[in-house]
């Protein structure tokens, strides 16, 4: 054992890569089959191929083992690099079944005594990410099953690190962040004890006065699992990973990739489609997104910055903000801007309306504009369906996009600023490969760029619309067009009709407008002329 210790110590001190330090180790990862752990798994293979094993903890779904839902894990896209860098790659990714929300996460006693064995590193990604989830729905995924995780963890004989996923937006109730735990206003444990006499109702009654000045059951419930890593630590290191919005990757393993329609990927899904209009958001304010590679490189980088260290330094926890807004903001006005581009250049296949989302931070105007470009719209097309014999289903399509906005509305109208010396420092104690091979210096980051890539991102990975399909999707763009233009053209002349044609007075006004048309056409044509 002796020898091992000054081994790794030898190593430490010329401060080994973050491949060699995965080298040998057995991983394990809780929520691997989501959309950021699926991107952890994809990328710890892939860049450090020298992992000894990397076990995933999966619950049985749908009928299906958890061996049989990782393989099908495997068959997306996603894996194609690692697929061809790194053969025999799936040897290495163990399946165990296991239900977070049971007691001892209901794993066999046999995968139990395994894991105590052999796991070296753990990175527990899993949790319900839904803001409108039940609080005692989102304290059992959030909060007790990172507990009972804790307590496994702690008979582990070869634990190293610990990695917690958390959100920058678990405090979100304060404008500045800093790279700290914050004490929650009530103890976790005792909400635990309460929560297991409580019946439904009234844990819904209560849950307004629970959470507080917190926008939702998620960011409470994350704030308070915060606090259970710290209460319940053990002899390990541990590291907190706060990443802010998480969306499609930035290089790896290819630009735009996304595989789901959670935060913002649906509302840009709703906008390239032509459905969502108007959304309520500061044009001002910072829409802090960050890259899911990003957050995967700064997860690794930090298990293994506390590993290397775990000698040199007491047992501790370090906290990092994974975010982009105090080193490279991007405003939701420009969010706007490079979604309407990016579709109108890259268009949605099948699209009811052009692009044309507009922000809009006045309530009243905003709930004005929800009736004319969304409800209005959506019951003529409802209205349509049903007398060409179709099952209508835009405003269940409305109704939904309503609610998702509703719940994004916090985050996109308002900002915060967070403390990011704990990433800047990790980022500056990797060596140039390092850098290059886990990039997360989101300095780099060019968001025109990237939002061009997520937009097609969101056509390519979670429509699934193939590229050849563009020529035709343009196309068809260009004939809804023409429609507008054609019923614009219809309007004015209903309005010359109905209103202008029996007003003297608006007949005079209509022709004077119309004359100084003519005249300021007369004049370009004459100095056109002259110029030749």
């Amino acid at each position: 054992m002796g020898g091992r210790v000054k081994s790794l110590k030898d190593k430490r001190l010329r401060m080994i890569s973050i491949p060699e330090f995965f080298e040998g180790k057995n991983v394990l990862i809780t929520g691997a089959t989501g959309f950021m752990g699926k991107v952890l798994l994809e990328k710890l293979l892939r860049s450090c191929p020298k992992v000894k094993a990397v076990y995933v903890l999966v619950r049985p779904k749908a009928g299906q083992k958890p061996q049989e839902r990782v393989a099908e894990m495997f068959t997306c896209k996603l894996f194609d690099r690692v697929r061809d860098e790194q053969p025999q790659w799936t040897d290495k990714v163990m399946a165990v079944s296991s239900e977070l929300t049971q007691p001892e996460l209901d794993l066999s006693e046999s995968d139990k005594e395994m894991l105590i064995e052999c796991i070296d590193i753990i990175f527990h990604c899993a949790a319900t990410v839904r803001f409108n989830e039940s609080l005692r729905d989102a304290m059992q995924l959030n909060v007790i099953a990172t507990r009972e995780l804790l307590s496994l963890a702690q008979r582990m004989k070869k634990l190293e690190v610990y990695v917690h996923v958390s959100t920058a937006f678990a405090n979100c109730n304060r404008k500045h962040i800093d790279e700290i735990i914050y004490p929650p206003p009530l103890d976790p444990r005792k909400l635990i004890e309460a929560l297991e006499w409580m019946d439904d109702s009234l844990v819904n009654d209560i849950t307004p006065k629970l959470i507080g000045d917190s926008p939702n059951t998620y960011t409470y419930t994350k704030a308070l699992a915060e606090y259970i890593v710290q209460q319940e630590v053990g002899k390990f290191n541990v590291a907190i990973v706060r990443p802010s919005i998480v969306g499609a990757s930035w290089k790896e393993p290819f630009p735009g990739w996304i595989d789901n329609f959670n935060g913002p990927s649906g509302l840009f899904i709703a906008a390239g489609k032509g459905i969502l209009r108007t959304m309520r958001a500061s044009n001002s304010a910072v829409a802090d997104l960050v890259p899911v590679d990003v957050a995967v490189n700064t997860t690794l980088a930090a298990a293994w910055y506390s590993g290397v260290n775990r000698y040199t330094r007491p047992r501790n926890i370090i906290v990092y903000n994974c975010t982009t807004g105090g080193t490279n903001p991007f405003h939701w006005g420009e969010v706007e801007y490079y979604v309407n581009v990016s579709f109108k250049m890259n268009p949605l296949e099948q699209t009811l309306r052009r692009p044309n989302v507009n922000l809009r931070s006045n309530p009243l105007l905003h709930h004005y504009w929800i009736a004319v470009s969304h409800i209005v719209p959506a019951m003529l097309f409802d209205a349509f369906l049903r007398l060409t014999g179709q099952k209508p289903w835009m405003m269940k399509t409305i109704t939904r996009l309503h609610r998702a906005m509703m719940m994004l509305e916090y985050f996109t109208s308002n900002s915060w600023e967070w403390n990011n010396e704990n990433t800047n420092m990790l980022m500056n104690q990797l060596n140039p490969e390092d850098k290059k091979t886990f990039n997360f210096d989101v300095r780099q980051l060019h968001w025109a760029e990237y939002m061009e890539n997520y937009c097609m991102g969101t056509k390519k990975y979670v429509l699934n619309e193939e590229m050849s399909g563009l020529p035709a999707a343009r196309k068809h763009l260009n004939k809804l067009r023409n429609i507008r233009y054609g019923f614009n053209t219809v309007l004015i002349v209903l309005i010359w009709r109905v209103f202008i044609a029996r007003s003297q007075m608006a007949r005079n006004i209509w022709y004077f407008v119309v004359s100084l048309c003519f005249k300021f056409l007369s004049y370009f044509r004459a100095s056109s002329t002259m110029r030749y």
